[in-house]
């Protein structure tokens, strides 16, 4: 099983529950132009590899990781989503397997 906080270009409501990806490190992994923010209230959790993986778009190699978050980065996403996850606003979602 591994478990991901989705992406989404829907603006928050909230600020303190999503944090917005850095523009250079959307560059950096090959994402559009358009805001994204990792959402923290929401964990999915499935079986790994599953039926909705997908390649990298453009990949000749057919990987399907984008590459790694800057680590200052990563770290701002975790404690956030541990506060948010304390105040009991993170709910699970299994998805497909």
């Amino acid at each position: 099983m591994v478990t991901i906080l989705p992406v989404t270009h829907t603006p928050p409501s909230d600020t303190s529950l999503a944090v917005e990806i850095p523009h250079a490190t959307k560059v950096r992994l090959g994402l559009d132009d358009d805001r994204s923010w990792v959402v923290l209230t929401e964990l999915n959790y499935f079986q790994w590899p599953g039926p909705d993986l997908r390649t990298v778009p453009g990949d000749p190699l057919g990987e399907v990781a984008y590459g790694q978050l800057p680590t200052a980065f990563y770290e701002t996403i975790r404690t956030r989503w541990l506060a948010a996850y304390d105040a009991g606003k993170v709910t699970q979602v299994k998805r497909t397997s």
